[in-house]
């Protein structure tokens, strides 16, 4: 039998309840929903800034779980309820956005921000602020990103799933991961990726590149002053003669201070295992493949057959 004080004391709970729903609450528009128990997704929830409380984790068993995965929430501003209810039904529209090795993170971001409708400056900010590496930071493969996610969550996305795969390669070559000598290794990787024409030509081009380090010789590699937004540029004369940065390998000897583009694996595997030769210069021949050479006179010589 219930009581009148009964009745009070449930009216209150239903009550509270409706005014807690009907609180406002703020969240990103997308929001990433990992595997695992209502306590895991809340706790994950908070960290995201999200105002949610282990109240909400109660009113979830009864509204239903969410999918594991990207949610589209779709606004910034809404109560309790409407979030909880998209939270359990809404998924992520996905975007395929691929990186092509040799790219640069200039030109990524802006072929980021015209697929996902987001600003260039901003997400080279976010870049900037976040990455650890000026340039080479991401892995060349094609991303599932949900449209709506914002120039921060990309970035940090784009970087935390290369940094695993970096250290990923860089312990099944060396056995552990030193960011020192793994930069060291993309920076040299990069000027390969820009110079080499296909996967087979990269062992070569790193042995021509380390022969003429070993010589004392500068570099003169076209390639790394296709950096930033000169990425698809061609190099002229002129471009050499008046590029001041430590990308003009043709006026200062050894390779960039930073890596060129982004890279892929077979390019680290060559800068790291470069092929054994005497090559000092290679030069594109008509069939778009390289002219290996010990000998400047035998470099003249396909330098005029391959611009004859």
């Amino acid at each position: 039998m219930i009581t009148e004080w009964t009745f009070e004391i449930l009216f209150i709970i239903v009550v509270s309840f409706m005014y807690y729903l009907n609180l406002g609450l703020t969240t990103s528009k997308v929001l990433y929903v990992p595997q695992g128990s209502i306590t895991k997704i809340i706790t994950h929830l908070q960290d995201e800034n999200v105002n949610v409380s282990p109240l909400d984790a109660f009113l979830m068993r009864f509204i239903g779980m969410p999918q594991q995965g990207w949610i589209n929430i779709g606004t910034n501003h809404l109560t309790h309820a409407d979030f909880l209810q998209r939270l359990s039904t809404a998924k992520a529209a996905m975007k395929n956005v691929t990186l092509i090795p040799g790219e640069t993170t200039y030109v990524f971001l802006q072929q980021l921000a015209n697929q996902l409708n987001l600003e260039h400056k901003r997400l080279l900010a976010e870049f900037k602020r976040q990455s650890p590496f000026k340039e080479g930071a991401f892995v060349p493969d094609t991303y599932k990103l949900p449209r709506g996610i914002t120039e921060k969550a990309v970035v940090a996305l784009l970087l935390r799933r290369s940094a695993k795969q970096m250290h990923a390669w860089s312990h099944k070559i060396f056995g552990t991961y030193n960011e020192a000598k793994w930069y060291k290794y993309l920076t040299l990787a990069s000027v390969i990726q820009k110079e080499a024409a296909s996967i087979e030509e990269m062992p070569t081009v790193g042995s021509v590149i380390q022969n003429r380090i070993n010589k004392g010789m500068k570099l003169q590699m076209d390639g790394a002053l296709n950096y930033g937004k000169y990425s698809h540029i061609k190099i002229t004369s002129k471009r050499i003669r008046t590029d001041k940065t430590a990308y003009n390998t043709y006026k200062y000897k050894g390779i960039p201070d930073d890596p060129v583009c982004n890279v892929s694996l077979p390019a680290i595997r060559a800068a790291i295992f470069p092929a054994k030769t005497d090559y000092l210069y290679f030069m594109k021949n008509k069939q778009g493949k390289h002219d290996f050479t010990r000998y400047y006179s035998t470099h003249i010589r396909n330098i005029k057959r391959a611009t004859k």
